[in-house]
């Protein structure tokens, strides 16, 4: 399997399914013996970005530093495969200027199947108010425009989902064989 570097950075309210459609796309491409880095919000923010808050400022910080990252791994011919809320449209802008080989991975689900898939609990916490700026709920979510692929996770199954963007990657000659 051949591959040309690039950013797939899959964005959505908590609980779209982002990070269940990530892993089984990085597991595909496991197996097509590619060479691929996966950056999942919640291990960042545990790693990369400790210390940063939930505030807009704090929140774009975050997304430009997984940028950083995903530039530098894109550039040296790695799929990167990011999986983080991203809530705010112009940073998600920023950061595909500054990548290049971006494909914005749009996980589409209503707020409510969101909420109704919600094994933390943090949508049930934010609406007791126990969570402040969460994202959907006191903290907008600005979908994006023109994604390259939307996956709408309350009517598509997850090979469904899968299958689209792999089939992406194909036609856009990021994956050949």
């Amino acid at each position: 399997m051949n591959q040309r570097g690039v950013t797939l950075w899959f964005t959505g309210l908590s609980g779209a399914g982002k990070t269940t459609i990530s892993s089984a796309v990085a597991a595909e491409l496991r197996s097509r013996q590619c060479k691929l880095e996966v950056l999942d919000g919640d291990i960042v923010r545990q790693n990369l970005t400790k210390g940063l808050g939930f505030s807009k400022e704090d929140r774009d910080e975050n997304i430009r530093r997984i940028g950083f990252v995903s530039h530098l791994l894109t550039r040296n011919g790695v799929i990167v495969i990011v999986s983080a809320i991203s809530p705010y449209r112009e940073i998600r802008e920023e950061v595909r200027g500054r990548i290049g080989d971006f494909v914005e991975v749009y996980v589409n689900a209503p707020l409510e199947v969101c909420e109704a898939r919600d094994v933390k609990g943090l949508y049930k916490k934010a609406r007791a108010g126990e969570i402040k700026q969460f994202t959907g709920i006191d903290d907008p979510y600005e979908p994006p425009l023109t994604p390259e692929i939307e996956c709408r996770t309350d009517r598509e199954t997850l090979e469904d989902s899968k299958a689209k963007v792999l089939k992406y990657l194909e036609t856009s000659g990021y994956l050949t064989v």
